[in-house]
């Protein structure tokens, strides 16, 4: 088994990043998620409710780990390019503060507010006030911890729950022989995509290792209407959660790709992944659904 693509998402729930490397760290890859649309009292903004950031794209100039800035704009308006700095920093031309914003059940998080610039064009391009934040290094968002291993310790960036989604590319392949149209990777937004593996295998992988990183399999991703947006139209549809949910509800939930978690070090940066490096099985456990048989 071996990566075959890892993904980034700059900012929250707008368009992602196919990069061939990219550096581990405890919140989750290097610049993923860092930045987030919130309203003006803080809740955040995704997909779920504004169809049209599906159609806002991103971009890192040259190598994302040497690289100062993140470029974005409308796939309708390419010519209206938005550029912000990768890592904000406080200036004498931006009056930046911090702001408490929400995320599910994480209330009251620190983050720090970009530019009226960023805010003026976003609230232009989505027609509905917003601002855009990013979480400081120094923002700890802890996972749930019922699914933590280190309760105190585990954290996340503007990611929905935990800092690392990887499904398995047969298990699209898998969905996509029974769903009633042709289902693109993109619609679940994962980090690490994983070939060579059974349909869902990576549903009881409790302890994996790629190169000297060690990442622990805790929770299977509960799937929402977000994944009925078409990522290249932004209009809703049925699929897959029509499909899915034939074989893949547990407890009224639809389950489809694995939350990750990293062994955490001490250190802001844990490592590299790479594509194409192989993965190694170390532990398993019981998935919460059943796999299905080879020979359906």
């Amino acid at each position: 088994m071996t990566i075959s693509e890892l993904r980034i998402y700059p900012i929250k729930s707008l368009g992602g990043i196919s990069v061939p490397e990219v550096i581990v760290e405890p919140k989750g890859f290097q610049h993923d998620r860092r930045f987030m649309l919130v309203s003006p009292t803080g809740e955040f903004m995704t997909q779920r409710t504004n169809h049209q950031m599906a159609l806002i794209d991103v971009a890192i100039p040259g190598a994302p780990d040497r690289a100062a800035t993140l470029r974005v704009w409308h796939r309708n308006r390419p010519d209206d390019v938005l550029e912000l700095p990768l890592s904000p920093v406080v200036d004498a031309d931006e009056r930046s503060e911090t702001m408490l914003v929400n995320i599910w059940d994480s209330k009251d998080v620190p983050a720090q507010t970009v530019s009226e610039k960023a805010d003026q064009w976003f609230t232009a391009v989505l027609g509905k006030p917003c601002r855009l934040v990013y979480m400081p290094e120094m923002t700890h968002r802890s996972v749930d911890p019922a699914y933590a291993r280190d309760p105190e310790q585990d954290a996340v960036s503007f990611a929905d729950g935990y800092p690392y989604l990887l499904i398995g590319q047969s298990s699209l392949d898998y969905l996509n022989q029974r769903a009633s149209e042709s289902l693109s990777m993109i619609r679940f937004r994962p980090n690490i995509v994983v070939s060579g593996s059974d349909p869902y295998d990576e549903d009881s992988w409790a302890h994996f290792r790629i190169g000297e990183l060690d990442f622990y399999g805790v929770k299977p991703c509960a799937r929402c209407v977000l994944t009925t947006i078409d990522p290249e139209t932004a209009t809703l549809g049925k699929e897959p959660l029509r499909t899915l949910s034939t074989y893949r509800q547990w407890k009224h939930k639809i389950l489809f790709g694995q939350n990750v978690l990293p062994k955490l070090t001490g250190q802001s940066v844990l490592g590299r992944l790479r594509v194409g490096q192989t993965i190694d099985v170390i532990s398993r456990q019981e998935p919460w659904l059943a796999a299905p048989a080879a020979n359906e």
